[in-house]
């Protein structure tokens, strides 16, 4: 059990789990598995603020781009594709966070549960139903897709701008 634990480009899903009669979060990673004592969400607020926002500046940055404001998809960071969707309300304790890039498969296990199996062979499932995980997978591609024609776009404009350093001076 670690106190904290970064959120990774290798990160697959952060989940909610009952851990010996006590909530924690299991952090499925490329090949290994950890768990925290802090909440899915927490987790997730503490990668933001990693990389310079919150999640709910990451949120408003989602519904000023594409107008989404329910269980919001986010970029941890764009520039190392970490891009994760909740799979319910992030308000909810029980609510998972999956990272979009590392999906390979989604499948139905029943009315309210879904297998999602990873690229490397992973899985997690998790309650929520098919229809509604693959609209989440959907809502994020469409908001990568946004996010990344706006940097591409800031990038090529800004090709001969370079940044000069700045120097206090007394």
């Amino acid at each position: 059990m670690k106190v904290n634990h970064e959120i990774t480009p290798v990160t697959l899903a952060v989940v909610a789990k009952e851990l010996d009669g006590r909530q924690v979060t299991q952090i499925l990673e490329d090949g290994e598995v950890f768990y925290v004592k802090k909440s899915p969400g927490k987790v997730i607020d503490l990668a933001c603020k990693f990389f310079g926002s919150s999640l709910k500046g990451r949120q408003d940055g989602t519904r000023d781009i594409c107008g989404i404001t329910h269980k919001a998809p986010i970029a941890i960071d764009p520039s190392s594709g970490m891009y994760f969707f909740p799979t319910s309300s992030p308000q909810n304790p029980q609510c998972a966070w999956i990272a979009h890039s590392h999906i390979d498969q989604i499948i139905r296990s029943s009315i309210q549960e879904t297998q999602i199996i990873f690229k490397n062979g992973q899985s997690v499932t998790v309650e929520v139903s098919h229809g509604s995980l693959l609209n989440q997978v959907q809502r994020t591609a469409q908001y990568r897709y946004l996010l990344d024609n706006r940097i591409k776009y800031i990038l090529k404009s800004n090709v001969d701008m370079v940044a000069e350093p700045f120097a206090w001076r007394n």
